[in-house]
């Protein structure tokens, strides 16, 4: 977390009520409906919601928006719930809004009773066309006028199935001539014949989320239901719903959503890249979904450390990706235990060192508060990264070429004597000697170099596959980007390297572990790995590598 910082607006108004006496207590909800997995958006809204209740006195409930069967799965359920555990937060009850489907369902009815909704006959383009624009007032539906006894009855027979989709709705009764369009008799029922995920085939007849929401925090007696600020010309009929109906005053608060750029977080447009193969699937490590980040190696401290710094406001904004990676990387550099690969191999042989094998010590993380070492071995021939050397080098290649000495990381000095080629020209083997007197840590051979090299052991060389990911797009801002946003997927996004090579401790890496490869990024061990092919995610580069190509 952040150093300490100022309430936030709603904090604000939370320790307003409390000092006041208003609660003894305050209760909040996260009410995600189970259409699809949850992303970079959900994660401020869970920080929030739950952070309330840890700062405050109080309890979240969890609560499924589950109103909409058509796209609902309990696969999206198990997810969702997954993804909030993991980011470290637990609920005190779990519920749903079919759950309240009957208290619902006798709500409308009372609100049939006092005059206050009808059963209305029209068309959806009837109704749309009804509602006239924010400068003319509607006009009323030709039903409004029915009575309750026919309103009650026909309210009951959608219940009992009597009618098709789309053939009535249930409206509340306000006022045609609002100057909030939400309040132009809104629809609160709709007839959808679908197989619930929960309640089956019960239900035919399905409450609006307008209807759902508000109540449902009501029978939770949630004092602070917290929304995105598209929600704020809902709120009007959130208050009215609860009025007429008499029940526990739970209040709406609407805080300004957060952008962040290089992504999507439209579930619409995650879905696309989903169906069209684009992705593979909702947690491919390049989508900014929870399970996405975890697969790629986000930690839960920096996502909630990133929520926590971006705060929350009463206007958008767009929130540079850049941010959550530096929290990223400054978690990882924290916890991250420091390991030897090398993805583009070639082969140096160490003419002067003896068969057979010795073990070296190699420290975990120089950051970590205990210092701790794993073995390493060090032979006769090793890999070193092609990159490393240079035949012709240039005065301030500090790294290998002919003639030239440098130090391998935890083990010893070596000098280029040798390049070996094939007949068509290309390095395939350095011959080098070694110092023995060089090694780290006990070193007096006087010697200095500038340029330290990370390196494998031949006979000891694990093979695994490397998947660097980066971000999915090019364009900063795609919601202000022309054409289709998927014009601006990142080609590089994914590239694949087949055969790394990789020290042995690596052999025994899990899902859970956070790795420096040295000198080339944070990795984890990828979810569909197997004794046999290890497989390694590249979670984020060294340092910010996007802002110099920004620069170009």
């Amino acid at each position: 977390m952040s150093e300490e910082r100022s309430l936030n607006f709603i904090e604000e108004i939370i320790d307003n009520d409390l000092k006041e006496g208003k609660y003894d207590s305050i209760v909040t909800r996260f009410p995600p409906e189970p259409n699809g997995y949850l992303h970079l958006g959900h994660a401020s809204s869970i920080c929030l919601n739950f952070g309330l209740t840890q700062k405050f006195k109080g309890y979240t409930n969890l609560r499924f928006d589950d109103t909409n069967p058509s796209t609902e799965e309990t696969e999206y359920v198990d997810n969702i719930k997954e993804d909030i555990k993991w980011l470290g937060f637990e609920w005190k009850n779990e519920f749903y809004a079919s759950d309240y489907f009957d208290k619902l369902y006798a709500f409308a009815t009372t609100l049939i009773k006092n005059n206050l909704a009808y059963v209305d006959d029209s068309t959806s383009d009837q109704i749309a066309n009804g509602k006239g624009t924010p400068t003319q007032p509607g006009v009323n539906s030709a039903f409004r006028d029915r009575t309750v006894e026919e309103n009650l009855a026909l309210f009951a027979d959608m219940k009992a199935g009597k009618y098709p989709d789309g053939a009535k709705v249930l409206r509340a009764k306000i006022d045609m001539a609002s100057s909030n369009m939400l309040m132009r008799d809104p629809i609160i029922y709709r007839i959808k014949h679908a197989h619930h995920h929960r309640t089956g085939d019960n239900w035919c007849i399905y409450p609006m989320y307008d209807f759902a929401h508000g109540q449902s925090d009501s029978i939770e007696n949630i004092t602070h239901s917290i929304c995105t600020l598209e929600f704020v010309p809902h709120r009007e009929l959130y208050d009215w719903l609860i009025k007429q109906l008499n029940i526990y005053p739970s209040h709406q608060y609407e805080f300004a959503r957060r952008n962040i750029s290089y992504t999507v977080m439209s579930k619409r447009k995650l879905l696309q890249l989903v169906n069209e193969g684009i992705v593979d699937g909702w947690n491919d490590p390049r989508m900014p979904t929870i399970s996405g980040l975890r697969r790629r190696g986000y930690t839960p401290e920096s996502i909630r450390d990133f929520c926590d710094r971006i705060g929350i406001a009463k206007r958008e904004n767009l929130v540079d990706i850049g941010l959550l990676e530096f929290c990223l990387r400054e978690h990882l550099n924290k916890v991250a235990v420091r390991r030897m690969v090398v993805l583009d191999p070639l082969k140096v042989t160490i003419t002067n060192f003896q068969e057979g094998t010795e073990i070296l010590q190699s420290e975990d993380n120089p950051e970590a508060e205990v210092h701790t070492y794993h073995d390493i071995p060090f032979s006769k021939e090793i890999y070193i990264e092609r990159e490393d050397f240079m035949e012709d080098a240039p005065k301030k290649f500090f790294r290998l070429a002919p003639g030239k000495m440098v130090r391998l990381k935890a083990a010893y000095i070596i000098q280029c004597d040798e390049v070996v080629k094939d007949e068509q020209g290309n390095i395939t083997e350095l011959k080098c000697t070694y110092f023995p007197d060089s090694r780290s840590g006990s070193d007096t051979s006087g010697i200095v170099v500038k340029g330290t090299l990370h390196w494998v052991s031949v006979a000891h060389a694990k093979e695994v596959e490397i998947r660097m990911y980066d971000r999915l797009f090019t364009e900063e801002h795609l919601d202000g980007a022309e054409g289709d946003f998927k014009d601006y997927i990142n080609p590089h996004s994914l590239d694949i390297i087949a055969k790394a090579f990789a020290e042995p401790a690596l052999a025994d890496a899990t899902i859970t572990d956070r790795f420096q490869f040295l000198r080339k990024g944070y990795f984890c061990l990828d979810s569909n790995s197997t004794a046999d092919k290890l497989i390694f995610n590249r979670t984020v580069t060294l340092k910010d590598t996007w802002a110099k190509e920004m620069k170009k």
